[in-house]
């Protein structure tokens, strides 16, 4: 008689033979809670709470991993249909033009990838720009202003250069180039610029509303540092030549202001080289009056709603995971995830 004795497989090899059994519903529905909370922790509450099913948080991780890298690959496979359409000199096929504009806003937020430290995470958005009726209540009048409307965002964990390729992908896939008018919003980071001029060369440029009035805030500290009211008067001065368009005449105020103070002289230098800088980026009054949005802090949002998914308290994330859960809370954020999911579902698995 011949002894059969009973084979253990490894954990994960058990694992694995399970969740090879998950239903394509089970699987979509535990990568959309991957990437839309805040940890994989309230992932595992929220199925046992509602869907009374008992799901670890590793075991959720690991499918989002899975799909993730599903993510990743549409991702790819539509910046090279950016590419071929670019290489060929050819306008790509787009939905019927509903709106006359379109914007990119581009920003960076950090993360903490174990064994590197914090890392730049590149966030840009595609957006219709729509013009709306306002209430004005100083003026009491209703006011026509642009805003940006309908976001899709890409994010990308590395450089500018890869990030301009997804991010000029994603607008091309929203039809940029058949809009003439367009507009580029981001703060003052010169990799920012460098790519714009790159890809979206022929947009308005616009400095964010909201990052150059912060930069307007820490001029009026540097000059009065020990007194709040006169730092308050130089503020509400300048907010509105800022608002008006003449940043130039604030850069010259802070170059002259920066000549008699030893102490503060980098810094202000700084700031005045900022607002001359970025001069023509800032005409707001004249960028409102056309129909453009001046930002006001919608850049800064779309960091943000990614620091939300990855930067919650003690998060450290390996280089791999970060990258398999970025497209994930992209498509989420654009309410792509249910057009995209039967297409990534159906990859064929490595």
């Amino acid at each position: 008689m011949t002894s059969v004795g009973l084979v253990f497989f490894p954990l994960d090899q058990q694992l694995e033979l399970w969740e090879a059994h998950w239903s394509e519903g089970l699987a979509k529905e535990a990568s959309w809670l991957s990437g839309v909370l805040p940890s994989f922790e309230q992932a595992e509450e929220t199925f046992a709470r509602i869907g009374h099913l008992s799901m670890s948080d590793s075991t959720i991780w690991r499918r989002a991993r899975r799909w993730g890298e599903g993510f990743r690959q549409v991702e790819k496979e539509r910046q090279a249909a950016a590419n071929r359409v670019a290489q060929l000199g050819e306008v790509g096929p787009s939905p019927v033009k509903a709106v006359e504009r379109m914007g990119v806003g581009i920003d960076g937020a950090k993360i903490h990838i174990r064994q590197e430290g914090w890392k730049e995470l590149k966030v840009g958005c595609v957006f219709d720009i729509e013009v709306r009726l306002i209430f004005d209540p100083e003026t009491k009048e209703h006011l026509e202003q642009g805003h940006a409307v309908n976001h899709s965002y890409v994010a990308h964990l590395g450089g500018p250069e890869r990030f301009g390729e997804l991010l000029w992908a994603a607008a091309q896939q929203r039809g940029w180039e058949q809009h003439y008018d367009t507009q580029a919003v981001g703060d003052g980071a010169p990799w920012i610029w460098n790519l714009v001029n790159f890809h979206f060369y022929d947009s308005l440029q616009t400095i964010d509303y909201y990052h150059a009035s912060e930069h307007l805030h820490q001029a009026a500290d540097l000059l009065y540092p020990t007194d709040p009211e006169a730092a308050q008067r130089w503020l509400n001065r300048n907010e509105t030549r800022l608002f008006q368009g003449h940043a130039d005449q604030i850069a010259a105020n802070l170059a002259q202001a920066a000549s008699g103070h030893s102490q503060r002289h980098k810094d202000l230098r700084t700031e005045a080289d900022y607002f001359g800088k970025h001069k023509r980026r800032m005409q707001y009054l004249e960028f409102r009056e056309e129909g453009y949005p001046i930002g006001s802090g919608m850049v800064e949002s779309e960091a943000k709603q990614f620091k939300a998914r990855f930067c919650g308290p003690g998060m450290r994330w390996s280089r791999e995971g970060a990258e398999r859960l970025i497209p994930i809370r992209a498509a989420i954020m654009s309410h792509q995830f249910d057009t995209l999911w039967p297409i990534v579902y159906n990859l064929p698995q490595n």
